[in-house]
C-alpha cells in the first residue's frame, strides 16, 4: 500500500499530536478506531512492525481477522475453504502461516539440517498457486497431493495444475519475436505455497520472478521458468537440488496467450528428475528452514538459479575430468597387458 510506511511510523511514537497541538498517547485512541481505521489498511511486514511497539498495538495486531485478510489479498487462492480449514490449524492461525509463507526461503549447508527426516510423516502436500501479470490475478488454484502410495514415491516428483487439455484465458499478448519475451517476464510474478496439513507448516516455492523466459523454438510456446534453491541430501549425490516450476504460455502471435501448463519438478545437480520420496524429504527441509526477508526477491532468486547452474557445470566437468583419467587408466592398462601377451607370447615361441 503507498502510504503503509507513513502510517506504521506515524502510529510507532508513544505519543500522537493533533491539531491544537495536544499530545496524547496511542491508549487515549479507541481499539476499533484503530483497527477498523489504521491496522485493517496495513500488508504483512508493516503489521507485523506495529505489533513490536508496545503491548496494547501487539494484542490488537493479533486479531486473525486482520491477518486473515492480509493472506486472502495476497494470496487469493487461500481464500479457497480447504486452505481456511488448514490455516486454522497452525499454532496462530493466519499470523503464523504469513511469516511461513511470505518471506524468501533461505539455504543453510547441508550439514546444518537433521539427516532423520521421515519422509511418511507427511500424507499430504497442498500446493496453493497464483500467478500475477502487472500485479492482477490472471491465475489461481489450489492442488492436493497425495504422498502415500508406491507410484508416489517411485515416479518422478511432478505437480500439475492442469489437465492436458485445459487451458487457462489472459489478457497477456504474444509476443512479437523472441525479444519482446523479457518484456512477458518483468511483468509476470509467480506465488506457489506447499502447504504440510500435518506438520502445519508452509514454504513459499517460487522466485517470485521469472529466472529465464524462452520461447520454444519449434511450438512457440513461451516457457517462464522461476526456481528456489533447496538442500538435498548430504549422503546421496547431491548436495543441492532444484525446485523447477514452469508455466507455459501459448498462444497466436499478436492475440492473447493462454496457459498451457503450469508444473512443479525437483531436479538433482545432474539433472535428473527426482522421485517422490527424495523430493519430499526435501521438501520437508524447506518447510522447517529458515525465512529471511524479501530485500529484491526476484534479484535473490536470479542470483541462487545462476550458482546453482554454476555448480552443475563445475560438477559435469570435475566427472568428465575424472571419467577422462578413468579411460586413460584403463586404456594404460590394456596397453601394458597387450605387450605383456605379446612378450609371452615371443618367449614360448
Amino acid at each position: 500500500m503507498a502510504c503503509t510506511s507513513d502510517v506504521t511510523t506515524a502510529i510507532s511514537t508513544s505519543e500522537t499530536t493533533f491539531g491544537d497541538g495536544n499530545a496524547t498517547t496511542i491508549s487515549a485512541v479507541h481499539p476499533d478506531i484503530i483497527q477498523t481505521h489504521i491496522l485493517s489498511r496495513l500488508d504483512g511486514p508493516a503489521l507485523a512492525s506495529v505489533a513490536t511497539t508496545c503491548r496494547q498495538l501487539y494484542q490488537l495486531s493479533s486479531q486473525e481477522h486482520l491477518w486473515a485478510k492480509i493472506c486472502h489479498s495476497t494470496w487469493p487462492s487461500t481464500n479457497s475453504p480447504h486452505i481456511r480449514h488448514v490455516i486454522s490449524t497452525f499454532p496462530s492461525r493466519s499470523r503464523s502461516f504469513f511469516p511461513d509463507s511470505f518471506p524468501l526461503l533461505l539455504t543453510p549447508a547441508p550439514s546444518t539440517y537433521n539427516s532423520h527426516t521421515n519422509p511418511d510423516r507427511t500424507t499430504e502436500l497442498i500446493s496453493a498457486v497464483d500467478i500475477f501479470y502487472r500485479q492482477q490475478l490472471i491465475f489461481s488454484k489450489v492442488v492436493e497431493t497425495e504422498t502415500v502410495t508406491g507410484w508416489f514415491s517411485c515416479s518422478p516428483f511432478r505437480i500439475d495444475l492442469l489437465d492436458p487439455k485445459d487451458v487457462v484465458q489472459t489478457p497477456i499478448k504474444c509476443p512479437k519475436g523472441d525479444e519482446a519475451c523479457q518484456d512477458i517476464g518483468d511483468d509476470l510474478s509467480l506465488s506457489w505455497i506447499v502447504i504440510d496439513p500435518t506438520g502445519r507448516r508452509a514454504v513459499n516455492l517460487s522466485s517470485e520472478k521469472p529466472v529465464s523466459v524462452q520461447r520454444h523454438w519449434l511450438s512457440g510456446e513461451v516457457h517462464a521458468r522461476f526456481a528456489s534453491v533447496l538442500t538435498g541430501d548430504k549422503g546421496s549425490s547431491s548436495e543441492f537440488a532444484m525446485c523447477n516450476l514452469m508455466i507455459t504460455f501459448g498462444g497466436v502471435e499478436g492475440g492473447d496467450m493462454h496457459v498451457r501448463e503450469a508444473s512443479l519438478q525437483m531436479e538433482d545437480m545432474d539433472g535428473s528428475h527426482m522421485n517422490g520420496r527424495d523430493s519430499l524429504v526435501i521438501l520437508q527441509r524447506a518447510l522447517e528452514g529458515k525465512r529471511g526477508r524479501r530485500v529484491r526477491p526476484e534479484q535473490e532468486g536470479l542470483k541462487r538459479y545462476q550458482e546453482f547452474l554454476n555448480m552443475k557445470k563445475e560438477r559435469k566437468e570435475r566427472k568428465l575430468r575424472a571419467e577422462g583419467r578413468l579411460d586413460f587408466l584403463c586404456a594404460g592398462l590394456a596397453v601394458v597387458s597387450f605387450a605383456g601377451l605379446c612378450c609371452l607370447f615371443v618367449f614360448w615361441r
